[in-house]
């Protein structure tokens, strides 16, 4: 909302227009008092009223009005439920690797690795990858499974930590 334009009187009177538009939408129990009008470009301004939804608290209906120059009214542009500076948000996002505590993982939950895990590389996923083999090993690539398919199979470093463990 820019404070470097000038009001639009018509568009500031417009303040039961605006209630309407909002009543239409969501009924009149949930909308309270009218709370500012603020020019959001030439002609256009936004209406905010008070949100009375109990699970809304601090939380604003903002109806956006435009008009032409030759128009007789305004039109509705939008009508939307925005939170104000008291209103309940949900807190910023962390990613869930961020947010896992100690204790979060039971016996036998599996904790998906990184993409950068040392103790992984690539796998071979297509048989194309195995072309040539065939001559250095007994096994022909048709019966040779191991990790075919698999995106990421262990990496020496990951196959000592395994040898480590058992």
């Amino acid at each position: 909302m820019s404070a470097d334009l000038a009001l639009d009187e018509a568009l500031a009177a417009a303040v039961e227009f605006a209630r309407s538009a909002v009543v239409d939408e969501v009924g009149a129990e949930r909308v309270g008092e009218h709370l500012e009008v603020a020019m959001e470009g030439e002609r256009l301004a936004t209406h905010l009223f008070d949100c009375t939804s109990p699970g809304y608290r601090g939380w604003r209906w903002a109806v956006t009005l435009a008009r032409t120059p030759d128009a007789q009214g305004p039109t509705v542009c939008d009508v939307v439920l925005l939170p104000g500076p008291d209103s309940l948000v949900a807190p910023q996002w962390v990613p869930w690797s961020d947010r896992v505590q100690p204790g979060d993982l039971g016996v036998g939950d599996v904790f998906p690795t990184s993409p950068q895990d040392p103790r992984l590389v690539a796998g071979f996923t297509d048989e194309d990858d195995l072309e040539g083999l065939g001559s250095l090993s007994p096994l022909a690539p048709s019966t040779w499974e191991l990790g075919l398919g698999r995106a990421r199979v262990l990496s020496p470093i990951g196959r000592d930590d395994a040898a480590d463990r058992w």
